[in-house]
């Protein structure tokens, strides 16, 4: 999946695939992780938001299942 740099301090970059509602996430360590049914809103409110690390934590962590890429 084709990932866009996000500018943050915790988020590397993301990108989203809307005909799974995948969203990828890489983050400055280096980690990938895969976040399911996520919808298109989201995904833009993450490369929207004053703050990746904040909107990532209170809109996805915990909420969408996830996989751990590397």
């Amino acid at each position: 999946m084709r990932r866009e740099p996000l500018d943050s301090g915790a988020i590397a970059s993301a990108g989203y695939d809307g005909a799974t509602a995948v969203l990828e996430v890489e983050f400055t360590s280096g980690e990938v992780y895969r976040y399911f049914a996520v919808p298109p809103s989201v995904h833009r409110g993450l490369r929207a938001a004053d703050s990746a690390g904040r909107f990532f934590r209170e809109r996805i962590r915990d909420i969408y299942p996830a996989q751990h890429v590397r």
